[in-house]
């Protein structure tokens, strides 16, 4: 098998990329991150993690298609509540689709035309995947963005395959006292989004940080 050609400095400097052109506390806290790839987000519960992925979901649904795989919670009374919640019904034009499918069948949905660019996994636990599945399947879809949420064990991802994925993630979001941290490659000016802002500010005690 033929080897790959090797790229020159200027092949790297006149490559385009696909980026999400966030704004507003998006941007200060995740910059203008690239468009394909792997997010990893993770946090205890009753922090605002779940608040904060609707929230992501309705921000993303401006740029392309997301489709969120919800295994933990389906399409229970507590999603609905949760959608009408953040006014889930303003993603026009039908952006924004739920399944709860294992591994197999999402990656058959993935493969289909016109598949949403744009993958959310709630929760990586629920999918039952060691970090060999996780490599397998990301290497299948190099041209979206999947997005992992997972539970935590104290300040950790919950077991070490979701340790690794945290490892290998190019955006790294920790959810704690209903503020996500940007811990990854994509950090805007504060690194910080505030999920509940009066909560975050009664948990806190003080405002995102500007750096």
């Amino acid at each position: 098998m033929a080897l790959k050609r090797a790229l020159t400095v200027q092949n790297i400097l006149d490559k385009k990329y696909k980026l999400i052109d966030f704004t507003g506390a998006w941007y200060d806290a995740f910059k203008k991150p690239e468009m394909t790839g792997v997010w990893f987000i993770w946090g205890n519960s009753g922090n605002g993690k779940t608040s904060f992925v609707i929230q992501l979901i309705k921000e993303l649904a401006k740029f392309d298609n997301v489709l969120l795989n919800s295994r933990e919670e389906g399409t229970k009374h507590t999603m609905q509540e949760n959608l009408i919640k953040f006014n889930m019904s303003e993603a026009k034009d039908n952006k924004v689709h739920f399944v709860d499918e294992p591994i197999n069948d999402l990656t058959t949905r993935l493969k289909m035309k016109k598949s949403a660019r744009i993958v959310v996994i709630d929760s990586f636990q629920y999918m039952m995947m060691s970090y060999k599945d996780y490599i397998e399947f990301k290497s299948q879809f190099p041209d979206k963005l999947i997005i992992f949420i997972s539970h935590a064990d104290g300040k950790n991802p919950a077991g070490r395959s979701a340790k690794s994925v945290k490892f290998d993630a190019g955006l790294k979001i920790w959810v704690e006292g209903y503020r996500a941290f940007s811990h990854g490659r994509y950090k805007g000016p504060k690194e910080e989004y505030d999920i509940w802002p009066e909560r975050a500010l009664n948990y806190w005690g003080t405002p995102p940080t500007i750096k």
